[in-house]
């Protein structure tokens, strides 16, 4: 399955209007951003784990990273609530599920193969850092060569000055509404920009947004 693959486009998806597709395990459901292949793809998506429901052990050749948007998601390493991070690297396995449910915002083989840290970040107790403006506060999650994941806090009405993306931006809206010149990204909004785009971003509700830079040179 090819879906999303030209990372020269720009894209621009709302969760909302995809509808939910069922994965190979019952209870285990999923809304399709971009793919590259068949089960094991390279691959960004929402994916919701019914109360019960599991997947079987697998390895992840080429990683995988982890936000929890709610509930509480489980493997054999622990519990994982609302605004956990994990990353897992290359030639890891798991077998993950929910006891009570959850919803996660999961990227699939998009890691170096030399890239062998496991990172775990819980936001909500983590410690978050002044950003390159005010209103602007910064969480850093994972990084390796030219790639950057962090989560950005946006305090109402904050401005950021325009800026250009080497190896393409990818932002996730988790809360509030972010913007740019390009228009208007509610919560559940996923937008891709290519390698070298540019714009001038800012908010005036406030907003709070997974961010992942420099891993879009094709």
């Amino acid at each position: 399955m090819q879906l999303n693959t030209d990372y020269s486009e720009r894209i621009v998806l709302h969760a909302d209007e995809i509808v939910w597709t069922q994965s190979p395990m019952q209870g285990v459901m999923r809304k399709l951003l971009e793919r590259n292949g068949a089960e094991a793809a390279k691959a960004t998506s929402i994916v919701r784990y019914e109360p019960g429901s599991s997947f079987s052990l697998h390895t992840h050749d080429l990683g995988e990273e982890i936000l929890v948007l709610d509930g509480v998601f489980e493997d054999e390493t622990g519990h994982y609530g609302a605004g956990s991070y994990i990353k897992n690297p290359p030639g890891s396995s798991h077998q993950p599920g929910s006891s009570s449910g959850c919803t996660l915002f999961v990227k699939l083989r998009y890691m170096d193969p030399d890239d062998n840290e496991r990172v775990v970040v819980q936001s909500t107790t983590a410690s978050w850092y002044q950003g390159l403006v005010p209103g602007l506060t910064v969480l850093p999650l994972a990084e390796y060569a030219t790639t950057h994941t962090a989560l950005v806090r946006w305090a109402p009405n904050t401005i950021f000055k325009p800026h250009r993306h080497f190896g393409g931006e990818e932002i996730y809206v988790i809360k509030g509404v972010f913007e740019d010149e390009h228009g208007s990204y509610p919560a559940g909004s996923w937008i891709r920009s290519p390698h070298m785009s540019m714009h001038s971003p800012y908010t005036q509700a406030g907003c709070e947004i997974f961010v992942k830079t420099g891993h879009l040179i094709s």
